[in-house]
């Protein structure tokens, strides 16, 4: 790997664990990260309740144009379901309630972050 891929790599490795532990104080049982299948990757997959939930986190920093959820391209959101419908297919899930959040991550101005949970972001 080359120098901008390790460091985007260790950004987005911080920015999941940001996530993880601000969705573990809010109740999340986050029970597994970086899924990958061939439908795609999977941030994180927690436990919200009863629900199954599949979470995409992005991060943008201070300098970015869009918004860390405004950068989710239509695209990028078809491979999510995708690797959600193979997940559920996988571990034979099809009746479970289940749902994709975002979590957007940029930095703060009183706090580190600025985090924003968004929940059923994305449908099918």
């Amino acid at each position: 790997m080359d120098g901008e891929t390790t460091s985007r790599k260790a950004t987005g490795d911080q920015a999941e664990g940001v996530a993880a532990r601000y969705l573990a104080q809010r109740g999340v049982q986050v029970l597994e990260r970086n899924v990958y299948n061939r439908g795609g990757e999977i941030d994180l997959i927690g436990r919200d309740d009863d629900t199954l939930v599949f979470f995409e986190v992005r991060y943008r920093g201070s300098g970015s144009l869009a918004g860390a959820a405004e950068s989710i391209t239509p695209a990028k959101q078809k491979r999510l379901l995708n690797a959600v419908k193979f997940y559920l297919h996988r571990h034979r899930l099809w009746e479970a309630d289940a749902r994709i959040d975002v979590v957007a991550i940029a930095p703060g101005e009183k706090k580190r972050y600025r985090i924003q949970w968004i929940k059923n972001a994305i449908q099918a």
